[in-house]
């Protein structure tokens, strides 16, 4: 990601409309123009932390006045602007939501995937979740500036608007039951995929309707989280292509 810094730069930017990703913010830093720019960052929803002054100087040098703001290479789109377009246009909506993965190189490689299967939008959650940096970029190979992102600030409550969208949430666990296979993604879907160590959080699936496994025949537990997503994302393809009988 570019970086910028200085209150006002910072301020000025998100006034015009940058795509501001995070802030980092300087323990300790006071004055009202510090006041204004905290005062911004709640009222835009921008995610900002307070950390030690080394770590800004070690993102620069310059006269930075304690306050670094990352902008992202991409640009987000609307979630509430997108589905309904997706079913105006006639096709049936798949998406496909990453929850509390922070690895971007998989990032990466799930976007090339999801843009190869023709998904129609890539949800990240906020919180958790890896920040779009030139590694994501290049591992996607290029993918990420075609698949339409959406950076959720609350999962929870973009999920309950795409289930009232009607939109099935199908959760990707290996502690399901069922196999991917009994699903019907011919549907409008949104599937949701977790992080390898801790899998999809608890507050998450409260709003799943169905969780479903990958079948594993050897010794190894479990795929690698992109490897899944390949797998998932082409079952949509592979009943979506099915010919009509």
């Amino acid at each position: 990601m570019e970086y910028i810094f200085g209150i006002r730069t910072i301020i000025e930017a998100i006034r015009a409309g940058k795509n501001v990703d995070k802030v980092l913010i300087k323990n300790g830093l006071q004055g009202s123009l510090y006041a204004e720019l905290m005062e911004l960052l709640k009222n835009c929803k921008i995610p900002f932390r307070f950390v030690p002054l080394e770590k800004i100087d070690s993102i620069t040098k310059k006269n930075h006045q304690g306050v670094v703001a990352y902008i992202s290479l991409v640009e987000y789109v609307d979630i509430e602007q997108l589905v309904p377009q997706i079913f105006d246009s006639g096709k049936v909506p798949f998406l496909v939501a990453a929850d509390g993965i922070t690895d971007v190189r998989n990032i990466g490689a799930m976007l090339r995937s999801c843009e190869c299967a023709g998904v129609d939008s890539f949800i990240f959650a906020d919180k958790n979740s890896a920040q779009i940096n030139a590694d994501m970029v290049k591992t996607s190979a290029g993918a990420i500036h075609h698949l339409p992102l959406y950076r959720s600030k609350n999962l929870s409550r973009t999920l309950q608007y795409l289930k009232n969208c009607g939109l099935q949430i199908v959760a990707a666990t290996e502690k399901a039951t069922d196999s991917h296979y009994s699903v019907d993604f011919s549907l409008p879907t949104l599937i949701i995929i977790g992080a390898e160590d801790k899998g999809i959080s608890v507050e998450t699936l409260r709003w799943v309707d169905k969780k479903v496994k990958i079948p594993i025949f050897g010794k190894i537990s479990s795929l690698n989280v992109s490897t899944a997503t390949a797998v998932m994302v082409y079952e949509v393809v592979r009943q979506r292509n099915i010919p009509a009988k």
